[in-house]
């Protein structure tokens, strides 16, 4: 059986659909209530020439619809950060996670 098949998969479907100039993809499910290994919360941080030009919501549109049988199936959360190569070199930082409240309201 593959190691990390979901993450994997994610990395493989957006370098060919978006051709990226970085990417990064971090599994984030041990941040929260699942089962140890594994695949349900991820973090994207994607740069790519495309992006230039696109309003943000089209940006994560793009990103969704690349993960569409993921999301469908066994990823729960994903949290996207897409910037374009002008953006990402400007700051080149993206915001830590937020600690998981385990569904609470608190």
């Amino acid at each position: 059986m593959e190691a990390n098949p979901v993450h994997n998969q994610i990395e493989n479907k957006l370098r060919t659909a978006i051709k990226p100039s970085h990417l990064e993809v971090v599994n984030e499910s041990h941040k929260h209530n699942v089962p140890r290994g594994s695949e349900t919360h991820f973090k994207v941080i994607i740069v790519a020439d495309m992006f230039e030009g696109m309003p943000l919501i089209t940006r994560h549109r793009l990103v969704m619809d690349t993960l569409k049988q993921e999301l469908e199936g066994g990823v729960h959360a994903l949290s996207i950060h897409a910037k374009t190569s002008l953006q990402w070199n400007a700051s080149g930082v993206v915001p830590q996670s937020p600690p998981c409240l385990g569904g609470s309201k608190a």
